[in-house]
């Protein structure tokens, strides 16, 4: 607790003004030189307690990922995102076109979710959960690490000459990507059509699925293009999260920090040097090793404060607090923190746009689950045959013919019946027995009898119910037509 509160004694205590940003703060592009030449990084790998927590969540994120294809629920896949076929499965539920205003808001939430976390906790989502982080520093980078060595060791093999035994490396590099990549190609396939349909795709001619061969090899080597080549880049320059992050965050938003106010001004470390005798030299704990830098992926010096390219990986959180263990200083100096943290001293808290994200969040998510939890697993509409009017039997009972539409939102054929609810009459399906496939939408006609005593005047309301296997799906409401009295 001494060295704590020594170290946060420049901040409560009279200390000298701020001294003035190093002459490159922000002066240039990490991954662009002058002339807009592509700045290639060698990231040093990164070790420490943020690091081995980020690893066992990207592995079970990993196994999440390879295995979701495998996973069925009810019989239906854990995720399937099918555009071909308008099908779509999150968590076993089959949604189809007709549920799309379902799946709209199942996507509104999970992008207010992400509008919340940011606010409160910044670009979380990039440093922990997101595949192309996921991928490239749990995955390719380390693999990388193992065959070339690790950053500056990495930089001197990219050197000239090249030798035979660099050659030999390149090329088993470059096979294991591309065969990484393939895998990876192949997992998303199979969300999008489904892992039957991706065995298919494996075991037949490959002539016969032309558009899917196409597809495959496409994801391949958009895959490989990111991984070995594009890297950062697709942080920094595509993905429009880092963009539009500045409009969620705030002063109390939690970021990962570089304390200034203990860290400033930056100074060497001298042997047996005291916190004492640095802080009465103006000096801060900052001794500008600059290994946070060394070690970032997207190549940003983070005492140059929050960055669009920083995607709170922290790398550069372990590095600094290696650091000051070594020279005994308390760690922290780069934390999560947010401005009115370190400006302050105050905790993270709920501001009123927190709160006003959340009632939105709440809020969609009732509806949402309302609308989930209320849906028919079969959708009936029943309209009268336009231009038709009543007819007149034999039996002087009234007869009306309708359209039926049924819509089967589940994966497997159901049969459907039909029962006239609280009159007397006669129901009949035009044709077979209705068995509606997976998926699919069937019309038919439907012809109702009913008998004088069951009509209440030239418009007499009527309802039907509509059954399968014995269960209740929906009832649907109509008029039927008779003659005027």
């Amino acid at each position: 607790m001494s060295a704590l509160r020594s170290a946060a004694s420049p901040a409560t205590t009279s200390s000298p003004p701020p001294a003035s940003p190093p002459p490159d703060f922000r002066e240039h592009l990490a991954t662009a030189d002058d002339r807009g030449n592509r700045r290639w990084l060698y990231p040093q790998r990164p070790s420490g307690r943020f690091h081995t927590l980020r690893q066992w969540f990207s592995w079970f994120l990993l196994f999440l990922m390879f295995a979701g294809p495998f996973v069925k629920i009810n019989g239906n896949p854990l995720l399937l995102f099918n555009l071909l076929e308008r099908k779509f499965s999150i968590l076993g539920q089959i949604f189809w076109p007709q549920d799309f205003f379902l799946f709209a808001l199942a996507m509104l939430l999970f992008l207010m979710g992400i509008m919340i976390f940011t606010a409160a906790y910044g670009r979380l989502w990039c440093g922990w959960a997101c595949p192309q982080t996921v991928m490239m520093e749990m995955v390719f980078r380390p693999i990388e690490w193992l065959l070339e060595g690790d950053g500056s060791r990495q930089r001197q093999f990219n050197q000239p000459p090249w030798t035979a035994a660099k050659i030999r490396r390149k090329i088993l590099k470059h096979a294991i990507f591309f065969g990484l990549s393939f895998l990876v190609g192949n997992t998303l396939l199979a969300y999008l059509i489904g892992i039957e349909s991706l065995w298919q795709l494996v075991t037949d001619d490959p002539r016969l699925h032309l558009s899917s061969l196409g597809a495959m090899i496409g994801f391949t080597l958009i895959f490989y293009g990111i991984f070995s080549r594009f890297r950062e880049q697709a942080c920094t320059f595509i993905c429009p999260y880092g963009r539009f992050q500045s409009a969620l965050l705030g002063e109390n938003t939690m970021v990962v920090a570089y304390d200034h106010k203990r860290g400033e001004s930056r100074g060497p470390w001298h042997r047996n040097e005291s916190a004492e005798a640095r802080r009465t030299s103006g000096t801060g704990d900052c001794i500008d090793c600059r290994q946070c830098v060394v070690v970032c992926p997207t190549g940003i010096d983070i005492r140059n404060g929050i960055q669009m390219e920083c995607v709170n990986c922290t790398a550069c959180i372990d590095a600094c607090d290696r650091v000051m263990d070594k020279i005994g200083q308390p760690r922290g100096l780069v934390r999560y923190a947010s401005l009115n943290g370190i400006e302050r001293g105050e905790p993270l808290r709920l501001t009123a746009r927190m709160k006003g994200y959340a009632g939105i969040l709440v809020l969609l998510s009732v509806i949402f689950f309302t609308l989930l939890f209320t849906r028919s697993d079969v959708e009936t509409v029943l309209l009268r045959a336009p231009g038709s009017l009543y007819q007149m039997t034999e039996a002087g009972n009234v007869n009306n013919i309708y359209l039926m539409k049924v819509i089967n939102k589940t994966s497997k054929p159901e049969p459907v019946e039909l029962h006239l609810v609280g009159r007397e009459g006669v129901l009949k399906v035009m044709g077979p027995p209705l068995v509606i496939p997976p998926g699919q939408l069937v019309q038919t006609s439907v012809l109702v009898e009913l008998p004088p005593s069951s009509l209440t005047g030239h418009e007499t309301p009527l309802k039907i119910d509509v059954t399968s296997r014995g269960k209740h799906l929906a009832t649907v409401s109509t008029e039927f037509l008779g003659p005027r009295p």
